[in-house]
Order: C-alpha cells, then sequence, then structure tokens
C-alpha cells in the first residue's frame, strides 16, 4: 500500500480563505492585471480595443465577461505575425529567465519569477518536503514540464534530478543510487520506471509523486499505490498558464488554484457553463511577464459538486478533463495536432490520404499513422521510416507508420482519432 506521508496546505491564507475574500482578491488581480496588459501587451490592447473595454471598465469579477477571450489555437498565427510571443509579453523578452517551444509551434516564456508557473502548492499537497531527493522524469528539452516541475520542487527546498526522458534502466540506477523519495512526471513513465526496477532487482524508496501531462486513470493509480507502494496525486496546467489545479489527499477532484482565475464557458454559446455541464477551461493569471487575461485552453472539464473539503481548501473543485474542444490531442504528454501533420505529409508527394490513430496498451499510449499512397506514386522502399522520423521532429512523439491500401481510410474520417478508453 501506498505510504500516507503529511500534506501540507503551503499557504492558508490563500488556500483556506473564504468564499467572498477569494473573489476579493481574485478581483482585486484582474483589474491590475487588466491595466497591466492593456499598457504593456500590444495584442492585449487591440483586442480590448476592438471588444470595446479598456481597463477603467474593470474594477472585479463582475466585469471579467467584458474582456476579449484568447484561444490557444490561436497562438501559433499571432506569434508568427507577432514574434516571439505575439504581442502577448508584458516585459521586455531581455528580461526572460528561459523561452521554450512546444509543438503548434508555440513559444513559450519563463518570466524572472520564483517558482513562476506555481506548481508548488500541488507539490506540497502532494507530501513533498523540503531535503527531500525528487526524480523529475519530465522533458528539459525545448519545451517546459521539466523546468515548471523543476521549479517548483526547489522553492520548496527539495533536491531534483533532472532526469528527462527516455534511458529508463539508466534512470533506475540513479533514482536507486541517490535515494530519491518523490517522482515527478507523467504517470504512465512512473509505471514504466517501476515496473523497470522490479525487473531488474533494483529497490527504489519512491513514496510520493505528482504526475501531470497525462490522464490518471483510476486503475493506473491503484496498480502504483497497491502494487509499488507510492501515492499519487496530480495537477492540471498548460505550458501558457502554469498550474491550474490540483488534487489533494481527499481527491474528489481537483482544487482551482487559489491564484488564477478559471471560468468554465460552453463551448457553442461562450456563457458559463450549467452546473454538471462540460465546459472548456478558460484562464486568467496574474503574472507580470505573460500576463493571460481569459486564455482558452481548448480543454473540457467540469466543476465537482460543491460542498467543503476534510482538507480544508475552499477553492472549487475541477472533476478532471473530459477531452478537448480545438483539434488537438494530448499524446504521451504531448500535444500532436492535425495541422502539424498536414505540413509533413505535403513534403511526401506519393501520399495521397492519412489518418493518426490514438489507442492505448495497458497504461502506454500508441500512436500510429495510416498512410494510402498515390496509385500513380513510385514510393521509394523506406518511405515509412522517412515519414515516421519527419513526424517525429515535427510533433515530438514517435508514431508507427503503417502503408495501407487504398480505401483503408473511410471517407470523412477524422484526421486524428483518439480511440483511448479511461478506466
Amino acid at each position: 500500500m501506498a505510504t500516507l506521508r503529511p500534506s501540507t496546505v503551503l499557504d492558508p491564507a490563500l488556500e483556506k480563505q473564504p468564499p467572498e475574500a477569494r473573489r476579493a482578491f481574485l478581483g482585486e488581480r484582474l483589474r491590475s492585471t487588466v491595466a497591466h496588459a492593456f499598457a504593456t501587451a500590444p495584442q492585449a490592447r487591440k483586442a480590448m480595443a476592438e471588444a470595446g473595454v479598456s481597463p477603467r471598465d474593470v474594477s472585479g469579477l463582475d466585469d471579467l465577461a467584458k474582456l476579449p477571450i484568447t484561444r490557444k489555437d490561436d497562438l501559433p498565427a499571432l506569434q508568427a505575425a507577432e514574434p516571439p510571443f505575439g504581442g502577448l509579453l508584458g516585459v521586455e523578452p531581455g528580461q526572460l529567465a528561459r523561452i521554450f517551444m512546444s509543438p503548434g509551434p508555440m513559444f513559450d516564456p519563463q518570466g524572472a519569477a520564483d517558482d513562476f508557473w506555481r506548481f508548488r502548492h500541488g507539490l506540497a499537497a502532494a507530501g513533498f518536503r523540503r531535503g527531500e531527493i525528487v526524480h523529475n522524469a519530465a522533458s528539459y528539452h525545448l519545451t517546459p514540464l521539466g523546468f515548471m516541475l523543476d521549479a517548483a520542487a526547489r522553492s520548496l527546498g527539495c533536491v531534483v534530478i533532472p532526469a528527462g526522458v527516455g534511458q529508463t534502466e539508466l534512470q533506475v540506477k540513479v533514482a536507486a543510487h541517490v535515494g530519491a523519495t518523490a517522482y515527478l512526471g507523467t504517470p504512465s513513465f512512473l509505471h514504466t520506471l517501476l515496473g523497470k526496477a522490479r525487473e531488474a532487482g533494483t529497490p527504489l524508496r519512491i513514496e510520493a509523486a505528482f504526475v501531470v501531462a497525462e490522464m490518471l486513470p483510476e486503475s493506473l493509480r491503484a496498480e502504483l499505490e497497491t502494487s509499488f507502494g507510492v501515492r499519487v496525486l496530480q495537477g492540471y496546467g498548460t505550458a501558457d498558464l502554469g498550474c491550474l489545479a490540483y488534487e489533494c489527499p481527499e481527491k474528489g477532484g481537483w482544487h482551482l488554484h487559489p491564484e488564477a482565475i478559471v471560468e468554465l464557458l460552453d463551448p457553442a454559446s461562450g456563457e458559463p457553463a450549467a452546473p454538471g455541464q462540460p465546459g472548456e477551461v478558460v484562464a486568467t493569471i496574474f503574472d507580470e511577464a505573460y500576463p493571460l487575461v481569459r486564455f482558452a485552453t481548448g480543454d473540457l472539464s467540469t466543476l465537482a459538486p460543491p460542498g467543503p473539503c476534510p482538507c480544508g481548501r475552499t477553492a472549487p473543485k475541477l472533476s478532471g478533463l473530459l477531452g478537448r474542444v480545438g483539434d488537438g490531442v494530448k499524446v504521451k504528454g504531448m500535444f500532436v495536432r492535425a495541422g502539424q501533420m498536414d505540413g509533413v505529409m505535403r513534403r511526401f508527394l506519393a501520399v495521397a490520404r492519412y489518418r493518426a490513430v490514438v489507442t492505448r496498451d495497458g497504461h502506454q499510449d500508441h500512436l500510429a499513422y495510416e498512410v494510402e499512397l498515390a496509385a500513380t506514386a513510385a514510393a521509394p522502399a523506406d518511405l515509412g521510416e522517412r515519414i515516421s522520423d519527419a513526424l517525429r521532429d515535427e510533433v515530438k512523439v514517435r508514431g508507427e507508420v503503417r502503408i495501407v491500401p487504398a480505401g483503408t481510410i473511410p471517407d470523412g474520417a477524422k484526421k486524428l482519432e483518439d480511440r483511448r478508453v479511461w478506466k
């Protein structure tokens, strides 16, 4: 069974504040953030002007709906038109700590603030504690996830192993040698890491895990906790917005982060989703470097039933993720988009039609591309391998390419089909 270690409420003044105090706090932060974005971010100022709103029209949360929405799926076009960040940056680029590129392509800034992405609250809730050694198996290469979690752990006083992705056997040796007691990364790789350690007869001391970037099926959590003795809690965030919600040990949903405004909006009407109904996650964050206001993530969620949580945190809870509004599907912790694949496939004249199919084998995602060739095309023998390498470079996820007979892909088939079932 999983080890029960103490969970910490990192900032009781924020995480346990009464609803009215929380509303007043968020309203004041909204007011100041809108004023800062209007003054420093040209695209934010342009969008507000087109919507007929200015900072003087925003005094609190009641004015939130007046503000225009910026969509995540629009970022590549905005950033291409006005590099590097589409006119949404609130400081000069030279004041940033790092710049990342996520698939899309989307460029993400890291400001100079300690724990810029605000994940430390989630790690504290998961029982991470000062002085322990944390194995961080999230990627540090171009995409920000590794640094997101690294900064949070270090802000709590943890020691971090920047393991990154891949080289599972080596990661097992390192985690065992230095005595890592906590884990950061995707749940599927945690399962792989623990399984590989067991096969090798190398005992690991990992007791607590904070997992992100993938769905966490309850069947996988149960196996990790029962078979491997690791207590697993999860968080939710994006590369653009940082942490938006996180679990406490009571589970039953993810507490909204006390330093962000999170709305759930009906995808059809744009109005607040009715209680219990799916809505798109739209968030506002208050960072000076990247003051995103009403940023639509494309993720669908619902609010968990209201009521006090025994942990004492007062923020409402998201019940989990239900899917996507846009064309992106997350595979192995990375977004895969049909538009990216279109760009790659256009390079190969022999390709007539294609689709990507995402499935799940055990606790691992599997991505396969079905490719039909033009009847008159002369295809080289290594075409499948060349397509696979090009797609891997573009979408950052390795997929299996299958050359299939003409007519295999039905008319009207989606370019990106997600067949995974979560249990």
